[in-house]
């Protein structure tokens, strides 16, 4: 399995980098990873949602090491581009995000 694409949608936000969409061999989007810089550092947070009791489950992720290095390289990566070529802030919403990749794939 290989991320085959990485769009990043940037935020002003102290915690909140980014949101990022990974498509994987070209066939299985994933939305709403978010870029976090935590306490100890940055990092990938998978999508997730909330439950009833008003904690957080992920609703997608990788199950094993190897596989969250590779996504968080790759997510990482495509960041540091985007912040660095000095594209605007996205002022959209995770869900038009995610209308935007969905039209692209049609």
């Amino acid at each position: 399995m290989q991320v085959t694409d990485v769009k990043i949608y940037l935020r002003e936000n102290d915690k909140l980098k980014a949101f990022a969409t990974i498509t994987l061999d070209d066939c299985f989007v994933i939305r709403g990873l978010k870029i976090i810089e935590g306490n100890k550092g940055r990092f990938v947070a998978m999508p997730s949602m909330r439950k009833k009791d008003g904690t957080f489950q992920d609703i997608a992720h990788p199950i094993n090491n190897e596989t969250r290095m590779m996504i968080e390289e790759m997510v990482f990566n495509a960041y540091e581009e985007t912040a660095a070529s000095g594209e605007q802030i996205s002022e959209r919403t995770d869900e038009e995000a995610h209308e935007e990749t969905h039209e692209e794939m049609e």
